[in-house]
């Protein structure tokens, strides 16, 4: 055990909880209506808890268990039985690479979240989620990270595909969950409602951005130079793409919104996620630069040509975002092609299928949508019994 390393994978460990709890609450609540705010932070707070249970129960076996099987890591990690303190993975105790990369598994189906708001029954929220962590995301884990058929020797040969911290194994299944949600949920009553709290929402960006420094800092396994470059590029992207998309929307519609250029932080820190074990300064600010202005068309496209209610643009940002940066790996000549373009395909196909599977059994065990007068009256008070302000918009 090397005690730097695991006293820098502690700290990222709380960063990325960090992120959800809570970072993604206040970004989300803030985005939504005030009726619907306490919705979002309970969504928020039920996944993480309940992501924990799961990913100690199977969750991290299938994703990192000592299976040879190229498609699941099996259930020799159920439990973590027989894992102790003094158990090591690499340089840091297992049980804190255990409790790491849970982290990740809460943050990939809290995202989610940002399709469904507004108009989701709670209890689809939590089946859907936990069934979607155990049956997409961490197959895929195991897949990329977890010496899987897409990692180094398997599907694509002994350079397999780039993936630092979750471009495909965090945003690109979590964009797409999120698209196909949107789709079988149709659109809010009203989507023209402003976002009732940009305070929240800066607010909420701001912990995102500080804890992605975990995020990816972290997936160095660590405390090197690899870590701080990581670090570094994260930091660098985030600025340059909340100016690029800053600029964009001057250009375009004549004011540079406080909303939009979070927002921009956003996309830059999803696209430089896959990218930033590999990629220097400059290529950081290549991918923030076109992060920007990329995500936001992307928005545009979703919503206006697609006339999908995608409520906070998950896809646009997070699953456009991601895709780009696993290619520019590849652009910059840190990765093979072959395998970036056929990992980001065989991953796009499973996850879109698979949760289309699980929308429909998940739906037909629980309420998929809230009837019309619940969403009208909102989430907080009509589903949870409480509201977040005394005066509601």
């Amino acid at each position: 055990m090397n005690g730097a390393d695991t006293a820098w994978i502690i700290v990222a460990t709380a960063l990325v909880l960090f992120m959800t709890l809570p970072g993604l609450a206040l970004f989300y609540g803030g985005l939504v209506r005030a009726r619907n705010v306490l919705s979002v932070f309970m969504h928020c707070f039920a996944i993480a808890a309940l992501m924990s249970v799961l990913w100690l129960v199977a969750g991290y076996s299938i994703a990192f268990g000592p299976s040879d099987s190229p498609l699941w890591g099996g259930l020799g990690r159920a439990l973590m039985l027989g894992v102790g303190p003094d158990t090591l993975s690499g340089t840091i105790p297992e049980i804190l690479f255990f409790a790491f990369q849970m982290t990740f598994a809460i943050i990939t189906p809290a995202l989610i979240v940002g399709a469904y708001v507004e108009r989701v029954g709670f209890g689809f929220v939590l089946l859907f989620s936990a069934l979607w962590m155990l049956l997409v995301y961490a197959p895929v884990a195991h897949w990329i990270w977890g010496g899987g058929l897409l990692s180094d020797g398997g599907l694509f040969g002994e350079i397999g595909a780039r993936d630092f911290a979750g471009g495909m194994v965090v945003h690109e299944t979590a964009g797409l969950a999120s698209l196909v949600v949107a789709v079988f949920l149709g659109a809010r009553r009203n989507r023209t409602t402003p976002p009732h709290s940009p305070v929240l929402v800066a607010i909420g960006a701001g912990m995102l951005w500080v804890g992605w420094f975990g995020f990816n800092g972290g997936s160095q396994l660590a405390a090197d130079g690899g870590a701080a470059m990581a670090l570094t590029v994260t930091h660098l992207s985030a600025a340059t793409a909340s100016l690029s998309w800053a600029l964009w929307e001057r250009i375009k519609y004549g004011k540079a919104s406080m909303v939009g250029l979070v927002t921009g932080s956003i996309a830059g820190l999803a696209s430089i996620t896959p990218a930033s074990g590999y990629v220097g300064p400059v290529e950081a600010l290549v991918i923030g630069a076109v992060a920007g202005i990329l995500c936001q068309e992307a928005v545009n496209v979703v919503r206006n040509t697609f006339r999908i209610d995608d409520t906070l643009d998950v896809f646009a940002v997070h699953g456009v975002g991601g895709v780009f940066g696993t290619l520019m790996i590849a652009a910059f000549g840190h990765a093979s092609w072959v395998a970036q373009l056929g990992s980001l395909a065989i991953v796009g196909v499973y996850a879109t299928v698979v949760t289309v599977i699980l929308v429909k059994v998940a739906a037909m065990v629980t309420t998929l949508r809230v009837d019309a007068e619940t969403e009208t009256n909102g989430l907080d008070l009509s589903v949870h019994g409480e509201r977040a302000y005394d005066i509601i918009s």
